[in-house]
């Protein structure tokens, strides 16, 4: 059995369109030839680091690796040439695919420079049976060098499956996004399940409404930062009332977004949940309920548990109180490369993988993430707060463009809640004041914001998600 369950498939039409970059396709019979012919020119087992642009050249060098049995290891476009050395070096990569760059001291092979045919290797039957890694992803790094995660193809295709089967995801479907290929939702989720279920994927390069709405899906993934754009752009949005699904991940989706989607487009928006580690372990459904701001149940096969600080014991199902999350599932990922002690530390005694998130659960089995541990878990006063609650509550707010919450060191509470705002527009005099009125009354007096900073923006990694410890 393979990965690529649909694309390997001997029965499958061979000129079907399976992959559209920009203006640029792919059939079925081309990627597999072209795919084939990168693989056999690949001069050992690897791993092979991959530039991973928005291009058929990409998807050409992670199709051809994973059909070569050679783990891959995609390597952001706007990474500098101390992180694309770093990179290189601590995944022990023997070759580069893509254009040269600084920091890269590899045989390059070109996914454009094909092999003669006669010497191309057609086996790609035993992907799942490979011993190692297919994928090696590397972590954003906040807290520390970042890791290479190692993920087998047979967890890649659990993972898969289960979105399938929580989202209805078939053959029938149409995938648009314009997201990064370097990461777990525009590669895995994006490039991957479409060559899995045989869904064509149309990737617009750039995610913005006009390419959206311009795209003829049933399926859309964006992360929050895009569908916010999308929703302030009414036209492009009602464009997408001819999809099925919208897809939010990465990062969660303000509500007041959820909300104007809704009416907007006619959908209300999937939102699920998972890490690099885990791919995707929580997910509304395409039959069930979604709900602002929750990210759903787990997907098949998933077990999740919240524990408290204090001894470890499990947290109310309740909906409010909250502790750590905890998953475990075929989906995981095998350990950090060269790092057994993390892979370790990552892991309970009893098989659990730590998120590092906090969460709370419902009666239904319905999950919301507070957010991480390290930084978004604040201890003011002797009470526990969330930031992203009050992140909600001020998104909400006319005025307010993008916000993130913080505690920030203070003698007498221990923390203090700080909310950074980028406002929509110069912030008139009162702004602030007013904001700190508006969480004291929505939520509650001590969870209000003591320190209202208004920037121009926010920082953020490549996916878009905030880098709130550059805030403290």
């Amino acid at each position: 059995m393979s990965l690529l369950t649909a694309l390997v498939d001997p029965a499958a039409p061979a000129e079907v369109e399976v992959v559209r970059v920009g203006e640029e396709v792919l059939s079925r019979a081309e990627l597999l030839d072209r795919a084939r012919r990168f693989g056999a020119g690949l001069r050992d087992a690897g791993p092979v680091a991959v530039l991973a642009e928005p291009s058929v050249d990409t998807v050409v060098a992670v199709v051809g690796g994973l059909l070569a049995g050679v783990p891959v290891v995609p390597v952001p476009p706007d990474a500098g040439p101390r992180e694309v050395a770093y990179v290189v070096a601590d995944s022990r990569a023997t070759c580069w695919a893509g254009p040269g760059r600084d920091g890269v001291e590899l045989p390059c092979v070109l996914p454009a420079d094909v092999a003669p045919a006669d010497v191309i290797s057609a086996d790609v039957t035993g992907m799942l049976a490979t011993a190692g890694p297919a994928l090696i992803l590397y972590t954003s790094g906040t807290t520390g060098e970042p890791k290479g995660v190692e993920l087998s193809a047979a967890a890649i295709a659990a993972g898969l499956d289960a979105l399938a089967e929580a989202w209805e995801w078939t053959a029938a479907d149409t995938l648009v996004h314009g997201l990064p290929l370097f990461h777990t939702h525009g590669l895995i989720l994006g490039l991957l399940g479409p060559l899995r279920f045989g869904s064509p994927l149309h990737h617009t390069v750039r995610p913005t409404p006009a390419r959206y709405a311009a795209a003829r899906g049933s399926i859309y993934f964006a992360v929050p930062t895009v569908w916010g754009r999308v929703a302030a752009d009414p036209p492009a949005a009602r464009a997408l009332r001819r999809a099925r699904l919208l897809v939010s991940g990465s990062a969660p989706l303000p509500v007041s977004v959820f909300r104007r989607l809704h009416a907007l487009t006619g959908h209300r928006p999937i939102e699920r949940y998972g890490m690099t580690e885990t791919m995707i372990t929580l997910s509304t459904r395409a039959d069930g309920e979604r709900r602002p701001g929750w990210v759903g149940r787990p997907v098949a096969g998933v077990e999740t548990r919240i524990r408290s600080e204090e001894g470890g014991a499990a947290v109310p199902a309740d909906g409010e109180s909250i502790g750590a999350l905890e998953v475990r599932g075929p989906m995981l990922f095998d350990g950090y490369l060269g790092r057994p002690e993390a892979t370790a530390e990552a892991r309970t005694t009893d098989g659990w993988f730590r998120t590092g998130d906090i969460a709370t659960c419902d009666a239904d089995g319905f999950h919301r993430i507070v957010g991480r541990a390290s930084t978004d878990l604040i201890k003011s006063g002797g009470y526990r707060i969330g930031s992203g609650e009050i992140e909600s509550v001020l998104l909400d707010h006319p005025a307010v463009a993008e916000v993130a919450v913080v505690g920030l060191p203070d003698p007498d509470l221990g923390q203090r809640v700080a909310a950074f705002v980028v406002p929509e527009r110069t912030p008139r005099d009162g702004l602030a004041d007013e904001l700190t009125g508006l969480v004291a009354e929505a939520l509650s007096w001590h969870k209000r914001p003591r320190d209202v900073v208004f920037v121009e923006s926010l920082p953020r990694n490549a996916m878009g998600k905030v880098q709130k410890k550059r805030l403290l």
